[in-house]
């Protein structure tokens, strides 16, 4: 069953702060039974990992309800980008010239679609993102040569370290790259997100419990 309560709790929470987020009610590996659930309790933005997951659970959804908003918080393969532009209205995980080569061949999908870069701040070999250091030459990329609508950032830490250092650290790349909007926090550390004021926080188990 879908967590309304703490749904509106952490609404709460974010008005009591003065956060104006965007909460991604992240639905990966939950029925589609759970989505109607959220949305007949007003909920309209959720997040997908899997293209062909989100095109089997949300396609007639969203057909019927043009105000439901489908964000991509999951790797983007090659292969499925065609669909995908389709889809998604914000994609949170561009991490490579491949994905944007194929992105910039559907333009016509992407109009008034957002698209932030996934940025590795913990440089782990095992995670995806673009490194810091890297980031400026990758946004040039994408937005001059590929003509993207590249508005943000959005980063995964490290289980291990402080989610606060890795939020600080994405904040200063984006404002030293002049874009504005963050995806930062997740079910584990949404409430350390809130004071970095993001644009968006994804949150799936503390809403939908623990994934099938």
């Amino acid at each position: 069953m879908f967590n309304i309560n703490k749904y509106k709790e952490i609404q709460q929470l974010l008005k009591k702060n003065e956060v104006f987020s965007n909460i991604v009610a992240v639905s990966k590996n939950h029925p589609q039974e759970k989505v109607l659930q959220a949305i007949k309790h007003g909920v309209y933005v959720f997040g997908e990992n899997r293209v062909i997951e989100a095109r089997d659970k949300f396609s007639d959804i969203k057909e019927q309800n043009p105000d439901i908003k489908l964000h991509l918080t999951g790797p983007l393969q090659s292969n499925k980008v065609k669909l995908a532009s389709k889809l998604f209205d914000v994609f949170h995980t561009l991490d490579r010239e491949k994905i944007a080569k194929e992105l910039a061949k559907y333009k016509n999908n992407l109009l008034n679609k957002k698209i932030l870069i996934q940025v590795n701040t913990g440089k782990e070999a095992n995670k995806s993102g673009i490194y810091p250091n890297e980031l400026k030459e990758f946004m040039n990329f994408c937005q001059k040569d590929m003509g993207l609508n590249v508005t943000g950032l959005m980063c995964i830490p490290p289980i291990e370290e402080d989610p606060k250092i890795h939020f600080k650290q994405l904040r200063s790349l984006a404002k030293l790259n002049n874009v504005k909007e963050l995806s930062i926090g997740m079910s584990n550390d949404f409430e350390d997100a809130i004071c970095f004021d993001p644009t968006y926080i994804r949150l799936g188990t503390i809403l939908f419990g623990k994934r099938n």
